[in-house]
């Protein structure tokens, strides 16, 4: 077993070395991991190249920084792009961001909460440090005032976790008609209301994005810096890749929506976001893989099982970065690579452009450089890859139909 993908991965042992050996017995397919591993090769060699550098005595400092300018050049052409002043006007740069999304074509619908029922939610239990906050003295007149959506936003930053824990049990309530097919809609939340309850949430994560999937909305909290260099493209991959979650979620949700414990299951997605799909070897194959995998075909015939409430478009998927090219063709140089990185000693340097970004606009160092968004994808890329193999396939949308909210090992 090459241990490439292991390392790659900061992988468990011998947990790892059994998931791939099971994936391979349940597909009847053997050394799909080593074409795996020589595709991330060539790709990363070819990337290096690029770059101006030598494969052969690169050190992983050298090509941590040259992807750090690299990025460093693609935020400077991307913010000109899309028509800012420069590439570290905060307040100038936001709202052209979200301008500059909202023109990319890519699917947007999705299966939310009506905007009736989330108000009545909010009567039922009205926020109480939101309302002080806005000096509203009635939960009506907040309603009619202020934008439900900030309003939502705000509520994981602005009340407590005990008041949280009780609104959450609203959500168990819910059934299917209580929500509706809307668009997508990116909200930014205003610096004058909202900077100081959410700046604790940007400075632990590092960005300021963020969703309500049951919602259908992305935020784009304030910053209080004048000046950040990156904030365009760290935050408009982020916006694509939040856009592509609203919609995951939402194709989850419908395909839920025939179980009588479908609250149950909302709720506890939203909470806990817990893996309900088939465990193979200790690891769930999460439905992120199955409309990974099903939302990139085309041309096919989807499984009966989706149907009727889960249709091929609700299932497409592409890459924030294939989406990005269509903005800036500069960015060409990302595509393609979210699952390639290099080891170098025991942690490997991410092409990730998500990753990349994030080291560049938070000023990390090589030694704590950001590798999360690659990793995710590369256990992603590996599960989609196996599910192409018809038995696998096959025995995955089984589970799937029969017991999502209780999964089962997949038979070897």
């Amino acid at each position: 077993m090459p241990k490439v993908l292991r390392d790659l991965l900061d992988a468990e042992e011998p947990l790892f070395d059994k998931s791939i050996e099971q994936l391979e017995a349940v597909s009847h397919r053997q050394g799909l991991d080593a074409r795996l591993i020589g595709e991330i090769h060539q790709k990363a060699a070819a990337a290096i190249h690029k770059l101006g550098l030598d494969e052969a005595d690169t050190t992983g400092p050298e090509l941590f920084h040259a992807l750090v300018a690299k990025i460093e050049k693609h935020d400077e052409h991307l913010a000109r792009q899309i028509g800012g002043p420069n590439n570290y006007d905060v307040q100038a740069l936001l709202p052209l961001i979200k301008q500059a999304v909202e023109r990319v074509k890519t699917p947007r619908s999705c299966w939310v909460l009506k905007k009736s029922v989330a108000k009545e939610m909010l009567r039922k239990s009205p926020p109480p440090n939101i309302m002080k906050l806005l000096k509203c003295r009635s939960i009506d007149s907040m309603l009619k005032r202020e934008n439900l959506f900030e309003i939502y936003g705000a509520l994981r930053f602005a009340e407590s976790p005990e008041w949280l824990r009780k609104f959450n049990e609203h959500y168990k309530k819910l059934t299917p008609s209580d929500f509706e097919t809307r668009q997508i809609e990116i909200v930014v939340m205003p610096h004058d209301r909202w900077g100081d309850i959410a700046a604790d949430f940007v400075h632990k994560k590092r960005h300021n994005i963020t969703h309500l999937k049951e919602l259908g909305v992305v935020m784009m909290l304030p910053i209080k810096l004048k000046k950040l260099p990156g904030i365009t493209i760290s935050a408009m991959p982020l916006l694509l890749h939040y856009i592509n979650e609203i919609r995951l979620y939402s194709a989850f949700f419908k395909l839920q929506q025939v179980k009588k414990n479908f609250g149950e299951i909302f709720v506890e997605t939203l909470i806990a976001d817990p893996d309900l799909g088939p465990i193979m070897a200790g690891n769930h194959i999460h439905w992120r893989v199955i409309q990974r995998y099903f939302g990139k075909l085309e041309n096919e015939s989807h499984p009966e099982i989706f149907e009727p409430h889960v249709q091929p478009e609700d299932l497409h998927w592409r890459h924030a970065e294939e989406i990005l090219y269509q903005i800036d063709p500069e960015l060409e140089f990302w595509q393609g690579m979210d699952y390639v990185a290099v080891m170098y000693g025991d942690r490997p340097v991410s092409f990730n452009i998500m990753d990349v970004s994030f080291d560049y606009n938070n000023k990390t160092p090589y030694d704590d450089r950001v590798v999360y968004h690659f990793r995710e994808s590369l256990w992603n890329e590996i599960f989609a890859r196996y599910m192409g193999q018809k038995n696998l396939r096959d025995q995955v949308l089984k589970k799937l139909a029969n017991n999502m909210i209780a999964p089962d090992t997949l038979r070897v």
